[in-house]
């Protein structure tokens, strides 16, 4: 089959970028002929072939972040010329994609906006819609002159592909008014690349990791209150925070005030919030409520703790595969929704256990994990987000550091397996095709 997909970005760094790096390759080495639309002009894939739609320099995201070569603005921020010429743009290198491999069998269009409504005006007439919760979440459900857009683009769709039934949920309350939605989407989400991601030597004892975008919404704030607790019972730990973004000032501001022992500072960060990150005024709720009135002995045990955090900047994804099997644990302490609990397969497929938030694609990950694991090692792996969630990563990271090694070693196997039989990028290939075909039935069902 010709395969074309359209992604639009970079394929390094983010979950999308990474999803679209592994999935054509994998749709090559089942033998189809692969064509991937996108921005980055420095990865080549093996078998596919990589096309640069000319949109002018101007780059749109769904969470702003500066990008090399690219003037950058948020969809909210762009003028309808320049909204209309990032459509005409694409929609004609699709096309003249689809003419020179002589028309295109299968389709995949990334995020709800603008990749579907793209596809179905070049004319493609088989393809899917696959809903990274970046788009959803932050572009249209906030921002309505975006809706028609992402209306269009499902409606044509012959199959919708999501990460988790919390984005299916949340993409059915966005669109209601198109025709067939919930019976036409199904499960698909990413994979993790087991070849890469996998057990490896040099665990640091007490290492514990963050992999992520360094903006409010993942909550790594929380991590960095949880942190003094954490060293107090395990004087040998260690934790790393790998990432970039908007909100990096802001935390390393925090990380600075608990190692001083400087409360008020750290109470101003989590009043200021989201301003820290370029935007308005927006107090972080639970850190807030938690340096209102820390446990007895916190500051002395913030101050203890200096030197054991280490912010090691942005990871490529090969770097990531190296990153991962040198933890413990990996905490992925979002406060927003996430589409799929990416991070967390992959950490999992590493050995690394994987603490994430008890919500959305993250809990379902976290809940097909938990199958395979001893009743004491599945609780560890979700905490509730609200007041005590502090609290609640504290005494997971220090339960999981607490035990011995011969008693971590069979949960490590086990998360290992379970990631192989679950998420392999072979077996997500073969469902974007079939979503793309209309063949549903074959897909598991989100609701």
């Amino acid at each position: 089959m010709k395969v074309l997909l359209f992604h639009g970005y970079l394929l390094r760094g983010t979950g999308s970028n990474i999803y679209n790096a592994n999935l054509a390759p994998a749709l090559a080495r089942l033998g189809h002929e692969v064509h991937l639309l996108c921005q980055d002009r420095e990865v080549e894939l093996e078998g596919v072939e990589i096309h640069n739609p000319d949109i002018g320099g101007l780059l749109p995201v769904y969470v702003k972040d500066p990008y090399e070569g690219f003037e950058v603005k948020a969809f909210p921020e762009l003028s309808d010329d320049e909204l209309d010429h990032y459509l005409d743009a694409n929609v004609a290198a699709v096309r003249a994609v689809a003419e020179a491999a002589g028309g295109i069998d299968a389709g995949l269009a990334n995020h709800l906006v603008m990749g579907p409504a793209i596809l179905a005006r070049a004319g493609v007439s088989r393809y899917a819609a696959k809903i990274h919760g970046s788009a959803l979440e932050y572009t249209v459900k906030p921002h309505p002159r975006f809706r028609p857009y992402a209306e269009e683009g499902v409606a044509a769709a012959a199959g919708v592909l999501v990460g988790s039934r919390h984005t299916g949920e949340s993409l059915w309350e966005a669109l209601p008014e198109v025709p067939g939605l919930r019976e036409k989407t199904r499960l698909g989400p990413p994979g993790v690349d087991i070849d890469a991601f996998r057990p490896g030597e040099g665990r640091g004892p007490g290492l514990v990791a963050f992999l992520g975008k360094l903006i409010v919404s993942k909550g790594v704030d929380l991590l960095l209150a949880a942190w003094p607790l954490v060293k107090a019972k395990h004087p040998e730990a260690r934790l790393e925070v790998a990432g970039f973004g908007e909100f990096e000032t802001g935390l390393c501001r925090l990380q600075a005030a608990l190692e001083r022992g400087d409360l008020d500072d750290a109470r101003e960060v989590a009043r200021l919030g989201r301003a820290l990150e370029g935007g308005e005024e927006g107090r972080l709720p639970i850190l807030s409520a938690f340096l209102a009135d820390p446990p007895p002995g916190y500051l002395d045990a913030a101050r203890a703790a200096a030197g054991s955090v280490e912010f090691v900047g942005r990871l490529g994804h090969d770097e990531v595969s190296g990153f991962l099997p040198r933890a413990e644990a990996l905490v992925m302490p979002s406060t927003f929704p996430e589409a799929f609990g990416m991070v967390a397969a992959e950490a999992a497929a590493c050995g690394t256990l994987p603490i994430s938030a008890g919500h959305s694609g993250m809990l379902e990950v976290s809940r097909e994990l938990a199958a395979g694991l001893s009743p004491e090692v599945a609780e560890l792996l979700s905490f509730p987000v609200g007041d005590g969630a502090v609290e609640a990563i504290a005494a997971r990271l220090s339960a999981w550091l607490s035990l011995p090694a011969e008693r971590r070693e069979p949960s490590r196997e086990a998360l290992v397996e379970t990631v192989r039989r679950l998420w392999s990028w072979e077996g997500v290939a073969r469902g974007v095709l079939a979503a793309a075909s209309g063949e549903l039935a074959t897909l598991p069902d989100p609701a």
